[in-house]
């Protein structure tokens, strides 16, 4: 059908099979389909190999807590692997939406998941606070300590950017605006999940996982890298601008 200039418009299929392109595969490859339910937005495409890593790298942590002896300190690091297996949930929910509906349902469920998240990190937080200042303990000095510090500060501001600029756009002089920054709130998420995952990995060179957890710089790395793996490739370009 031709528009009033007289140039064809581009066909509507074509349109959406290019706004729905993953930064690998095919277009649609991760994209929620009309007739599916938003859970299976947890394992379209590369998904599953988001979940494997993620999954693993918790299981990791909490294995390594469970077998070493239990104090206050231990609910440090559950809570913050509660909190990156959270937030790497709500990564997930959200990218393969496409569609109003599934953009509005996967939005306020990212947002659960992320707030849930934000709440168990503080919490971790706040534990191992508490438990430096009672032992007279030196605060955030080392690689791991710093990392973290970063990567709360980033992630409490991400998350009060990505509320507001959705549920009060106005507070951005309306909806086209808040719009406007919406890729940069996307493309800080990844940058976050990245800061999340180096964190970790930093924990592993402290003296308590050395004398105590034992968990393993290279466990960490190859789920950071399975994660990483599911989850990048399912990055529609043109959510962050690129197309």
């Amino acid at each position: 059908m031709a528009s009033a200039t007289g140039i064809p418009d581009q066909n509507p299929a074509s349109r959406d099979s290019e706004e729905n392109e993953p930064l690998l595969g095919e277009p649609g490859d991760a994209s929620q389909k009309s007739e599916k339910g938003i859970q299976f937005n947890f394992i379209i495409g590369t998904a599953v190999i988001a979940q494997a890593g993620i999954w693993i790298l918790t299981a990791i942590v909490w294995a390594a807590v469970f077998t070493a002896p239990i104090s206050l300190f231990s609910a440090h690091p559950l809570l913050n692997s509660a909190g990156v297996l959270l937030t790497t949930q709500a990564i997930l929910v959200l990218q393969p939406t496409h569609l109003p509906k599934q953009k509005k349902q996967g939005t306020n469920i990212h947002a659960v998941l992320n707030i849930t998240s934000i709440l168990s990190l503080i919490a971790g937080l706040v534990i191992i606070e508490y438990n430096k200042i009672s032992h007279g303990g030196i605060h955030f000095v080392s690689v791991h300590a710093i990392l973290g510090l970063i990567t709360y500060i980033l992630l409490i501001i991400q998350a009060l950017i990505g509320i507001t600029q959705y549920y009060t756009p106005s507070l951005y002089g309306g909806l086209d605006n808040a719009k406007a920054i919406w890729k940069y709130h996307r493309m800080s998420g990844y940058l976050i999940l990245l800061l999340f995952f180096a964190t970790i990995s930093a924990a592993t060179q402290t003296d308590f996982n050395k004398n105590t957890l034992h968990i393993q710089l290279w466990a960490v790395i190859v789920a950071s890298v399975l994660t990483l793996i599911g989850v990048l490739p399912r990055i529609q370009m043109q959510k962050l601008g690129l197309k």
